[in-house]
């Protein structure tokens, strides 16, 4: 089978101790914290790798030589475009990152995801750019109100980012209305849930496949 003609564009912060994580590390500390995101990461990037897709490309912010598992992230990244994440703030940087990874990968459509569902699946990751590939944008919500996936066709469908306030328990509602505003026809995929506190922990590894790193380490850490 013929890849899908999507870039997925992976927005990942290094996960150094003491930046990553900081409300999961109060309940395991920093440490932990900054083990149970590099673990994450390193999940994504194996499905990310695994999907039927042309182009991959990592938007990356932070010191990846402080970061927890430093050797194993830089040898993962190797199969990957890497580009620096720039903007003033977290949506700058997301709408930056879509026009970036455009350049770097070639005009296709961008299917952009975090690092905070590391259950995700190469299958689920080639669905969603399946339906990107026939839609102007596709978006997944997320349990807590965010989003975990967003995907476009052109860098300027991504622009309305920048007014959405991320992190917040109505981001999801306030990204899908401000691109249904700009005319954007969007189809939904798949809801997951992800993690910022210990609490969501559990939910997250409940659906995550075998083998992955995120439930041994989550596990280790008493969560």
């Amino acid at each position: 089978m013929s890849p899908v003609p999507v870039t997925v564009l992976v927005v990942a912060k290094a996960p150094v101790p003491g930046v990553a994580k900081t409300r999961l590390a109060a309940a395991v500390g920093s440490a932990a914290a900054a083990d149970i995101a590099a673990a994450a990461l390193l999940d994504t990037l194996d499905a990310v790798a695994a999907a039927p897709v042309r182009a991959r490309v990592v938007a990356v912010t932070g010191d990846l030589d402080a970061a927890s598992r430093s050797g194993e992230i830089r040898a993962r990244l190797a199969d990957f475009t890497v580009i620096a994440q720039r903007g003033t703030d977290f949506a700058d940087r997301l709408a930056n990152a879509h026009a970036d990874a455009s350049v770097a990968a070639g005009p296709q459509p961008v299917l952009q995801i975090g690092m905070d569902t590391p259950q995700v699946t190469a299958g689920l990751l080639g669905d969603a750019a399946r339906r990107l590939a026939e839609s102007s944008a596709v978006l997944g919500l997320a349990h807590d109100g965010g989003w975990w996936t967003l995907g476009v066709r052109s860098p300027a469908l991504a622009e309305c980012l920048r007014d959405v306030p991320m992190s917040q328990p109505d981001t999801g509602a306030l990204t899908l209305k401000a691109l249904r505003s700009n005319g954007v026809d969007v189809a939904l995929v798949d809801e997951l849930a992800d993690f910022d506190v210990a609490d969501d922990v559990v939910a997250v590894r409940a659906v995550c496949p075998s083998g992955r790193r995120f439930t041994s380490v989550t596990r280790a850490a008493g969560l």
